[in-house]
Formats: structure tokens, sequence, C-alpha cells
């Protein structure tokens, strides 16, 4: 469907105001949460199945309250073994782990993530999607489970450079890919040393990457992030009050920073553009606070982003969106 143009107001800077795209729609619900179409988790789980595929699951499924099968999802436990099920039944990782309290992350919405930027990179090629090992992405905060890298491998054959500031975490994303035959050659791994720069030290020059990515830290400081988790558990207990266990998990650097994601955001913006234009096609970043978006916008405008993109998500409860643009 072709996505109409608005037109904005020139903000009295030399260059031309970059094209904001309205978000683009997702196609209806007719099954789970409006996930994209290519999505293979649109379907409830099929919790059979993924105990067969990984039979320590099977501790932790049950009826719930309302009568269906599944698992308690503020057990970090259970979500781990979820997880490792999802990634070796349907992306054929045999051997997946994460050290205790790092972010064990919903495999559905990040798929959700990848099918949309897989889009974006659809635009103009005459053949589609761009598949295979020519396709470099990006990784900005790949994590302890590396799970956009497996994701994007097994899905469109892309391959990936993979940055993070912990260096617990990337030891844990290097086990991942060593021992799974399907990540060979396709996953590359670098240690960012400064935690003020996203791109300087981990991109060579001269390099090419067809799309960045990057989840940041949304809290602006541990209490919020910790409030925020209590209002996850109290939704996930039907309102009623539970102790502060991070489902999820999330160690302090992917969960909050100085400012939250608005002032993350705006230094990847202003990163991106110190760039070469020929380093990245797009760049792109989860925007989950809907009153951020507005600023960001100004920013692209003032940094000189020849277009930005909206692109709505809906994966579960809370409702995300991508911000994408290029120079």
């Amino acid at each position: 469907m072709p996505i109409r143009d608005i037109v904005v107001k020139n903000s009295g800077l030399s260059s031309p105001p970059p094209k904001i795209r309205p978000p683009t729609r997702p196609p209806a619900a007719t099954e789970k949460d409006g996930l994209h179409p290519r999505n293979r988790h649109r379907v409830r789980y099929d919790f059979a199945r993924l105990v067969r595929a990984s039979p320590e699951l099977g501790k932790f499924v049950g009826p719930n309250p309302h009568g269906d099968v599944s698992i308690d999802f503020a057990n970090p436990a259970a979500v781990t073994a979820l997880n490792r099920a999802l990634l070796k039944s349907d992306y054929g990782i045999a051997h997946w782990d994460i050290p205790p309290g790092y972010l064990c992350p919903p495999i559905p919405g990040r798929a959700d993530y990848l099918h949309h930027v897989a889009d974006l990179l659809a635009e103009g090629n005459l053949t589609g999607i761009p598949r295979g090992d020519t396709v470099v992405v990006l990784d900005i905060g790949v994590g302890s489970n590396c799970v956009y890298p497996i994701i994007g491998a097994h899905e469109y054959g892309w391959r990936f450079v993979g940055t993070d500031i912990d260096a617990v975490a990337l030891a844990s994303a290097r086990k991942i890919v060593a021992t799974n035959r399907s990540l060979a050659g396709r996953v590359e791994l670098r240690l960012q040393r400064s935690p003020f720069e996203i791109f300087k030290g981990v991109v060579h020059p001269g390099e090419r990457f067809a799309v960045a990515i990057c989840n940041p830290p949304f809290h602006a400081s541990a209490a919020e992030a910790a409030a925020g988790t209590q209002r996850k558990l109290r939704n996930l207990a039907g309102g009623r009050a539970r102790p502060v266990v991070r489902n999820f998990g999330g160690q302090s650097h992917e969960l909050w920073c100085t400012g939250g994601e608005l002032a993350f955001v705006r230094r990847l913006i202003a990163q991106s553009a110190a760039l070469p234009p020929e380093t990245c096609g797009w760049f792109t970043a989860i925007v989950s606070k809907r009153e951020n978006l507005s600023p960001l916008e100004k920013t692209l405008r003032v940094t000189g982003a020849r277009e930005v993109r909206t692109i709505a998500l809906a994966p579960g409860q809370k409702k995300s969106r991508i911000l994408a643009w290029r120079f």
C-alpha cells in the first residue's frame, strides 16, 4: 500500500525538510496481536509442539486462570524456557542461553521489527526483499541473547555486525554463534569501549550497511524501570501486586540511561548524521513512547535527514513504533 507524504513546514533551514510519513497500519488482525504477516508467531503458541522440540519447557506449561494451556509469563525461568523452545523449533537454534539477570526478549516483537525492516529495504528494489549475506545489518546493542541476528539470518540470510558496551553480553552472544552452525560466518560481534559513542570504534572506515537497528533503553532511571516492571507484573497478575522480579530480565544499561530513550535516540541521530552518508542505507530505532516522536522528528529535520518514516508495531500489550531515517 503506498504511503502518503505529509507536507512539513520549513523550519528555516537552508536544506528542505524531510518527508515525514504516517505510521504504517498493521494488517487486519485475524490472529493475535496484529503482528506482521510474515511473523511466524502470529498464531497462538502450540505448546505441545514446543515441548516436543524442547522438553524442559514442559514443567512450566499448564492451565492458566482463563482455562488455556500456557506458562506463567511473570516467571523468568518459564520465559527463558519458552524462548529456548521458540528459537529451537522455529529458527533452528540448538544451543541458546543467557547469563542470569540479562535481557530475555519476547521473540514475536523482535521478529516483527525485522520483518518491517525487510519491507523497508524492499522499497525500490525490483526483486523485492533483498536476501542473502550481501545484506549487512548493524545491530546496535546486540545483547547477550543475539536474537536479532538469529532471526535475520534464518528468515532472510542476512549478515550482522552486533555491537555492545557489555563484555559479558558479547561473550554470551559469541557462545551462541559458536555453538550453532547456522550462524557460522553470519555474525560478527564488536565491543564498544565508550559508553558515549555509538558508531566510533566499532564501524570501520569504508564499511557499508543496508540498515542499522537499535532497541534503546527506554527508561530514564532505575526507579522508573522498577516502576515499569511493577506495572507489567500487575497486568500479568490481573491487577494484583507481585514482587518486583523482571520476567524478561535486563541489566541496568539494557533498561535505562540518563534521559531515557529520547536522549539516547537523539544521540543516535546526531552521530548517524556525522557518518559518511554512504555508510548506512537506513537507520532505525524502536521508540516506545509516543510523546517522544515529535521531538525526535524535529531533531531529524534539524540534522538534515532527507526522509523519515514511522512504522507502527503492535506486539503484545505495549504499542511501540519504528523510527527510520536516512540522509
